[in-house]
């Protein structure tokens, strides 16, 4: 679909980070802004800018882990713009999880599963049905990570299980869309080829009290800015990814009509062959190996 002036585009996660950026970038195609987020402090201040720059802007808080919520966002956005033709389903958060799989507490998983996972759903169930209404060409993006969609990170297997749903269930929806020969169109997002600079790392700033962990985290890295200053003071390179860059391949995915919003990268090139390789040739999956030496 063409981005054009005067349209609506729906970010969850807006405050920071990739949502932000999209937010900007689809600002910068003079289309109207909705942005959503739970933090309502950083939601305020990235709504001022975006204001400050000329966007005609909407900004909600919300939690995605909430149906009702995200219903509230819906009906928000079509009251102050008619219609919505993009929605990013992007807000998400790390689990938290340490130590072995069989270790994780069940509270890292529930919440990992209410926003990455029950959060896209929920964008989807509030909105495409009103898209589709409307018959306006569409687009739906859905935020995963090669963590998880292209190859597992054991390392981090609570979040790689969401993100892996999350590919999934964009599969899915662009079939159903496909079905009903729908001008909406569907994509998942793999942000990357590197590490980006986002809020990620400290998702415990917004942890519900009803998914608390039942025990102190072990992690001595509370930031990944104390996450990077020890791997570089240990000798290692770390790449990042200018979350501008991830917003400019949404644009260009969408436009072109692209499911798979995957960056040119050589190490996950090799990272889908191994994996594909290894079912194709009914082996074990060796690519793993090194994660269970750590």
């Amino acid at each position: 679909m063409r981005l054009e002036e005067g349209q609506t585009a729906v970010v969850t996660g807006a405050a920071s980070g990739i949502g932000l950026a999209m937010a900007r970038r689809f600002a910068a195609e003079s289309m109207n802004v909705v942005l959503a987020d739970v933090e309502k402090d950083a939601l305020g201040r990235a709504a001022a800018e975006l204001r400050e720059d000329g966007a005609r802007v909407l900004a909600r808080p919300v939690d995605v882990s909430e149906r009702d919520s995200v219903q509230e966002l819906a009906e928000a956005a079509y009251e102050a713009f008619g219609a919505v033709h993009v929605l990013c389903n992007n807000a998400g958060v790390g689990s938290g999880a340490e130590g072995r799989m069989w270790e994780h507490e069940p509270n890292d998983w529930k919440w990992a599963f209410a926003v990455n996972v029950w959060g896209v759903f929920h964008g989807i169930q509030a909105f495409v049905p009103r898209m589709l209404a409307g018959g306006d060409p569409g687009h739906i993006v859905n935020t995963s990570s090669g963590d998880g969609g292209i190859a597992p990170l054991p390392t981090a297997s609570v979040y790689a299980v969401t993100k892996s749903a999350v590919v999934t269930m964009t599969e899915s929806l662009y079939a159903h869309l496909r079905a009903e020969e729908a001008a909406v169109g569907a994509s998942v997002l793999f942000p990357g080829p590197h590490m980006l600079r986002t809020g990620l790392w400290e998702s415990h700033r917004n942890r519900p009290e009803r998914y608390a962990k039942e025990r102190p985290r072990r992690t001595p890295y509370r930031s990944l800015g104390q996450w990077e200053a020890a791997m570089r003071s240990a000798g290692h390179d770390v790449e990042f990814t200018p979350v501008e860059e991830v917003a400019q391949t949404v644009v260009d995915g969408i436009t072109a009509d692209r499911f798979w919003m995957l960056p040119d990268s050589e190490h996950s090139d090799r990272q889908i062959r191994a994996r594909s390789q290894s079912m194709l040739d009914r082996a074990n999956p060796s690519y793993l190996e090194k994660f269970v030496l750590d």
